[in-house]
């Protein structure tokens, strides 16, 4: 499935003239100069530059005044996962994590990934359990590293058990 990645959201205008100031999901600025077109081609980047924050300053082609900069607030930037340069092995892009189904590495059905989160020390990814039966859905937090999550594919993630507590 090619679905949509977010490479940066918009996060206010900048200047008069229609530029808007980017936060960046990626690795910096580098990363989103590879695209010249997002959200399906409905934006168009006529220039991308550093602001020196952490952040980007872009002018896209459709986008004319502050007024219409403005009206950007909390747009996100998206391209098509087949465009996105290949991985090398052990490497993943959170998007490919998403929705993937959960199982102990003992074959047992644990959840779904809906999250993944890095608060510092390495990615984090966050498993949605069937209700229980008290009707509430159980969520449990597992570090995204070899001994807990051994392997994973298209298809699924495999959590050790000793890390599979909701």
């Amino acid at each position: 499935m090619d679905r949509p990645v977010t490479l940066a959201a918009v996060t206010g205008a900048h200047g008069v003239t229609g530029e808007v100031r980017l936060k960046l999901f990626g690795e910096g600025v580098a990363a989103l100069k590879r695209y010249r077109a997002f959200n399906d081609s409905s934006l168009t980047v006529s220039k991308l530059k550093d602001d020196g924050k952490g952040g980007a300053i872009a002018r896209f082609a459709e986008v004319t005044d502050r007024t219409a900069a403005e009206k950007m607030r909390g747009t996100a930037l998206t391209v098509p996962r087949s465009t996105m340069p290949a991985l090398e092995e052990g490497e993943y892009y959170y998007a490919d994590l998403l929705g993937l189904p959960a199982v102990s590495d003992e074959g047992e059905a644990l959840g779904i990934c809906i999250a993944v989160d890095n608060f510092g020390a390495g990615d984090v990814i966050e498993i949605e359990c069937s209700a229980g039966e008290d009707g509430k859905k159980r969520r449990f937090m597992v570090p995204m590293t070899p001994a807990a999550v051994p392997e994973w594919d298209a298809d699924r993630l495999v959590i050790t058990a000793a890390f599979a507590q909701p």
